[in-house]
This record gives C-alpha cells, structure tokens and sequence, in this order.
C-alpha cells in the first residue's frame, strides 16, 4: 500500500480543467483521501488502541496492590509492600529497610500461587 501510496505521488496528476467547476475533484484525489484513511486506521489500529489497553490495565494494576503483595518495581527491585497510600507505597526490601516509592514505579505484582487440593 505505501508503495502504491509512493507511485502515486511520483505522478503528477493533471490540473483540472475549468469548465469542471471549483468543487470538482479528480479520481486521484479522492484516491489520496482514502489512502490517508486508511493509514489512519492502521495507525490507531496499531498504535493507539494497544497502548490504551496496556495503560488500563497498568492503572488496575495499581489499583489492586495491597499489604503484603510482593512487587518487582521498574528499577529491578524486588520487595515487600507493607503500606500504601494514595500516590506511594512502603516496601520491605530487607530485615530493618523500608522505602517510599511511587506506585507508578511498580512494574509487576507477583500474586501467591493457590495450592491444588
């Protein structure tokens, strides 16, 4: 489709004529207009749609951290949440060591796995 887009631009389309009146639109043009749509398309397709998705679910993430939850934060570490607040978290990342972090430093939630009984 890109090359075809590049082709068409290559090609130099001739003026209207005059007598077709101001409003008349060539075939190539409305060829352009839907070419540009359709990269449009892809592009939300592509782009847009799977970053709004990976953000919802970045946002529940936060949302459902809780005392006790072990998390890997974005810097690597591994630790212990032992108390969360509005825009921070608490995290026990040794015996006696506890630091603030924001909770959009929290890269993944390791949730305990349930036994099969």
């Amino acid at each position: 489709m890109l090359a075809s887009f590049l082709v068409f631009l290559a090609d130099a389309a001739p003026a209207a004529s005059p007598a077709a009146g101001p409003n008349a639109q060539s075939p190539a043009g409305n060829m352009l207009m839907l070419q540009l749509a359709a990269l449009a398309v892809i592009f939300y397709l592509l782009l847009i749609r799977p970053q709004q998705r990976r953000q919802k679910e970045q946002n529940a993430l936060l949302g459902s951290v809780k005392i006790g939850d072990k998390v890997i934060l974005s810097s690597g570490l591994h630790g212990l949440v032992t108390n969360v607040k509005e825009a921070t978290i608490l995290v026990k990342v040794a015996d006696n060591v506890k630091m603030e972090f924001e909770k959009t430093a929290i890269a993944k939630v390791i949730k305990p796995e349930t036994k099969a009984e």
